[in-house]
């Protein structure tokens, strides 16, 4: 299937009364680090449903106060809780990101970009 406008007639002077354009295609090549990450929202969530679990758990187990009601207990304990639950999920992450940083592996890349030239 070879089209006339594409075929390397038409790109000379004179062929079918036209001139078609160049094209240049640069090629740069450059060593870069691939490695997985983990998705940092994603365990900062997952710390915070454990802590709200966790205030949710401690609110009913303990007996209730006469001073505070079982909302305000557990809108005490939702506040600690569901902090250390987002700061501890925090860490986790940060210790697979390191563990996973020693499996970088360096590959190399290629990039093309084709330029037109018009006279």
């Amino acid at each position: 299937m070879s089209d006339a406008s594409n075929s390397p007639e038409s790109l000379e002077p004179g062929a079918g009364g036209r001139i078609e354009p160049f094209e240049t295609t640069d090629v740069t090549s450059d060593t870069v680090s691939v490695r997985r990450s983990p998705r940092y929202p994603r365990f900062l969530a997952l710390g915070a449903v454990v802590g709200v679990v966790a205030a949710l758990i401690l609110t009913v187990a303990f007996p209730e106060n006469p001073e505070f009601d079982k909302g305000q207990v557990f809108g005490f304990l939702l506040l600690a809780c569901g902090t250390i639950g987002v700061a501890l999920g925090a860490l986790v992450a940060l210790v697979i990101d390191r563990v996973l940083a020693g499996r970088a592996a360096s590959v190399t890349m290629e990039h093309q970009s084709t330029h037109r030239i018009d006279e």
